[in-house]
Order: C-alpha cells, then structure tokens, then sequence
C-alpha cells in the first residue's frame, strides 16, 4: 500500500481490515463474555472492527416503531450482536473446539491454501 494512500486513510480515521481465519456459515463456540459456552453458526464477519456475528449469541432486544412503508411491524424484536473474533473458537465436525492452521494442498495442478484443525488435522474447508 503506498505511504499517500495509508495517510489519507489514517487522516479519515479508516481501519485497514483484520485478517480472520474465521469465514461465514462456520461453526463456533463462544469461549468468553456472557454467553460463555454457547455455539452457532457465524452469520457475518466484519473485518474492518474484527467482529463476527453468531446465530443465537449476544441476542439483544430492539424497540422498533411501525413502518409501514418499509413493511416493518412495531415491537420489540430480538437480534443477534458483533462479537470480537477472539471469544469464538471455530469447531471440528466432531464438536471439537480448535485454532485454526493452513496447508498446501495440490488438486490436479492448482495449489490451494485449506485451513486445517490444529486438534487432530481435520480440513475444515467444505468443497
């Protein structure tokens, strides 16, 4: 990135994106905060704060007011909330809560970067 570019973006206060091991429809296990213990599926990741949203986890209560032109109905609605990606631990397909590592794996003659579980080496990428 060049030095112009990274100050303009540290003059308007922009945050250069986290690199999350952690992807979309994966699932986690919280291991901190209130919700401590609880797993879901991570809805979204946002890599700009470093927060990933879990199905079912950190769900808070919402008071909405009527609007009928955007078909909205008033209430109180539950939704779920950002965590930090550092209280989530992605699981194995035996449950298993792991870190995550990378290998290099050859399919016909393109190589590909799939992440691995570090607890037992199982591939967590689904093809």
């Amino acid at each position: 990135m060049p030095k112009v570019a990274y100050g303009r973006r540290k003059e308007r206060g922009e945050r250069a994106s986290m690199r999350i091991k952690i992807k979309k429809d994966d699932m986690v296990r919280v291991i901190a905060g209130r919700d401590k213990g609880k797993t879901g599926k991570v809805l979204d990741v946002d890599r700009y704060k470093g927060k990933v949203t879990v199905e079912g986890v950190m769900v808070v209560k919402r008071h909405t007011r009527p609007n009928p032109a955007k078909q909205i109905k008033g209430g109180i609605a539950e939704k779920p909330m950002p965590i930090h990606v550092s209280n989530v631990m992605i699981l194995t397909s035996g449950g298993i809560p792991t870190r995550i590592g990378y290998k290099m794996e050859t399919i016909g003659n393109t190589v590909r970067r799939v992440r691995i579980a570090r607890k037992g080496g199982e591939t967590l990428d689904k093809k």
